[in-house]
């Protein structure tokens, strides 16, 4: 295996520091390091972050791969400074058997641009009636620690409960689309004043809050864990913030679009903004770039989600709801986060990498940048300014809210187990 010097990067956005691989762990980080017999990577003063975990991926295969596959999907991954990406259930089958996760978590290991950790669903079908095979899934290969519904919510509150004793056995963690069905029939938008004025089916707050409150609850009286996925309201936030108080043994996370959007941008009638949740107001916004900054919200996951062109460029009502993300994900956080002085390069370390590796338990991610350790890491220059062009992603899918906003930062270096996935700028 061969050795790379990395040379004179900020480490965790510190004093400029050299930092030595040699094959898949990192070996030394110091200064005036030796470089003999090694390839030199002039970091410059960019940042160097162990590699991001994303806990909230869709990758689309099996089913859709018209959206996204998961080669596609891992290039993107790499190309957006991430090592790990949890790969939600809503496939075509779902992932909700030993076989179905073991088929991604394959495909994963043979494209070999990112770790792909599966996340098996609750319910078969994800039709919300039945448990799916979690104590078998968590024994495949795959090695299963996060489950979810995804795309819908868990409404059933004996199903949750029964998901929750489940997943206490062997640790694992049930992660919440928190959205009551009946709340939302023929939302469009988030319910408020724009709503109003334009006529479209609204979303409330409410409706998200109230599955939140009663999860905590059940989390609480079973003794185990839950993980709501992309908390987009100032009031889920303050549950969530009780929650903690108590003890529960809630996490939380919160998508770059909800930190930097606002349903304002629905005026457009452009069906790239139409998402679920649906995009809130600068009130929300706030709130969640405050409580991440805080710790209420554990972490940053991007809620990739691809879709083809037709699905997107038709009618605001037809058209399908998600982003794309995993390319982009840094440099809003850099935006919303860093450049407005709540959180540091560490924060960001924190938020993106380590704590989401906690949470979905992936083994050798989230690590400390030091010797000893497995060299997944990611190098951004965070002086790059640059104008969104999605022509140049290496997602299949072209949906994203950003196209032409001009965005800070640049991922120029991914490293996958000393393994490099992505050179001044390019994948290799």
């Amino acid at each position: 295996m061969s050795k790379i010097l990395i040379r004179g990067a900020k480490v965790l956005g510190g004093e400029p520091q050299d930092v030595l691989i040699d094959g898949e762990t990192i070996a030394e980080v110091g200064t005036g390091l030796d470089a003999e017999g090694a390839e030199v990577v002039e970091a410059d003063g960019k940042v160097l972050l162990p590699g991001l975990v994303d806990l909230h991926t869709h990758l689309r295969e099996p089913g859709r791969e018209d959206s996204e596959t998961v080669l596609t999907g891992t290039r993107a991954a790499a190309s957006g400074g991430y090592t790990a990406v949890f790969a939600m259930a809503n496939t075509f089958p779902v992932a909700d058997t030993a076989g179905v996760v073991e088929q991604v978590w394959r495909l994963g290991r043979e494209h070999g641009y990112c770790d792909v950790r599966p996340v098996g669903a609750v319910t078969v079908g994800l039709e919300g009636r039945k448990l799916a095979e979690l104590g078998a899934m968590h024994e495949s290969a795959a090695g299963v620690t996060v489950f979810s519904d995804d795309g819908k919510c868990v409404d059933d509150a004996v199903i949750m409960r029964r998901a929750l004793e489940y997943v206490k056995a062997f640790g694992g963690v049930v992660a919440q689309h928190a959205q009551e069905p009946r709340l939302t029939e023929g939302a469009q938008m988030n319910e408020g004043v724009v709503s109003a004025e334009l006529g479209l089916g609204g979303w409330p707050a409410v409706a998200e809050e109230s599955v939140i409150a009663r999860d905590v609850l059940l989390a609480d009286h079973v003794g185990s864990r839950v993980h709501i996925c992309h908390l987009s309201t100032a009031g889920s936030v303050e549950i969530v913030r009780w929650a903690k108080s108590r003890g529960i043994r809630v996490t939380a996370e919160v998508t770059p679009h909800h930190l930097l959007l606002t349903d304002e941008l629905v005026r457009t009638y452009n069906p790239v903004y139409k998402v679920n949740p649906p995009l809130r107001t600068e009130r929300d916004v706030h709130a969640l770039r405050e409580a991440l900054a805080d710790g209420t919200i554990d972490i940053v996951a991007t809620d990739h989600a691809p879709h083809p062109h037709e699905d997107k460029d038709c009618e605001w009502a037809a058209a399908a709801m998600g982003m794309v993300g995993l390319e982009t994900a840094l440099s809003v956080v850099q935006e919303t986060m860093v450049d407005t002085g709540l959180l540091d390069w560490a924060g960001v370390a924190d938020r993106m990498s380590f704590q989401p590796a906690r949470i979905g338990q992936a083994t050798g991610h989230g690590r400390p940048v030091s010797a000893g350790e497995p060299a997944n890491l990611t190098l951004v220059d965070t002086a790059y300014r640059g104008q969104v062009d999605p022509a140049g992603f290496a997602s299949r899918s072209r949906n994203t809210p950003y196209e032409g906003r001009e965005l800070p930062g640049r991922v120029t270096h991914t490293w996958l187990r000393g393994k490099a996935t992505l050179v001044d700028g390019k994948l290799t």
